[in-house]
């Protein structure tokens, strides 16, 4: 991956590129039973609120659907999204995301989920990398399945999180998927193939779908649908396009 430019920055790559891909459209559709296989429980490893349910909200719903325990892991309060806005200070925005969270988990009917939250500092995760290893080490099961950020998802805070859970998993004989969130953002589409190699997509049906879209609509900080944020919100109707497909892609 040293190869690709990996930027955050900007419209990024378009849904409309995303789905003229050839590789995306033909990638293997498996079903929800087919991920979860034996597993007894799912734990979602999210480095900021919303990183859960924009990238896989819906096979979090469906697990507890099907009667597998969820527990969603929060490593940051996401506090550190607006820097230059007065009046969404790292303070009001630690409350205003973690009551985010708590609102689209209700709509994903993950409400009773068990909640694990780390408190780590926004932006400053890679400094406590190893620390999270051990937690998770000691929080995981051999039957648990994890999903976690994608490791070059381009963010430094997801990689951290991402290296993370590779150790704990490795160590505790854990099932590991990663799911992408800002590599949707900058991936080349034509260099997909070899940076998600293997990836697989899971359906989502139509009542799940809008569940999911009305749990992202409650990040509302981040789409920007709040009183006094003068700037680009982090998730724009632009960004939003990538996580409301009718499917979730998972890598590995």
């Amino acid at each position: 991956m040293d190869a690709v430019s990996r930027q955050i920055e900007g419209g990024g790559v378009t849904e409309a590129q995303w789905a003229a891909s050839p590789w995306l459209q033909s990638l293997p559709l498996a079903s929800p039973a087919a991920l979860f296989g034996d597993a007894r429980r799912l734990v979602v490893v999210s480095p900021h609120p919303d990183d859960e349910v924009l990238a896989c909200g819906g096979l979090m719903s469906l697990a507890h659907q099907t009667g597998l325990a969820v527990t969603v892991v929060s490593v940051t309060d996401g506090e550190a999204c607006y820097p230059d806005q007065p009046a969404w200070s790292p303070e009001r925005l630690r409350v205003a995301r973690a009551a985010e969270l708590d609102d689209a988990l209700r709509c994903l009917g993950l409400a009773s989920a068990a909640r694990i939250a780390w408190h780590i500092g926004d932006g400053a995760v890679t400094a406590s990398e190893a620390w999270m290893g051990e937690q998770l080490a000691a929080l995981l099961q051999p039957d648990d399945l994890v999903l976690a950020p994608w490791r070059f998802d381009g963010h430094p805070d997801h990689e951290a999180v991402a290296r993370a859970c590779v150790q704990a998993c490795t160590t505790r004989g854990a099932a590991l998927k990663e799911y992408p969130v800002w590599g949707w953002h900058w991936l080349d589409p034509q260099a997909a193939p070899s940076a998600w190699a293997p990836a697989t997509r899971y359906a989502l049906e139509d009542d799940l779908l809008d569940r999911k879209r009305d749990a992202i609509q409650q990040f509302v900080t981040q789409t920007g649908a709040v009183a006094g944020l003068e700037c680009e919100p982090i998730l724009p109707a632009a960004v939003l396009q990538r996580f409301e497909r009718n499917y979730e892609v998972l890598i590995g």
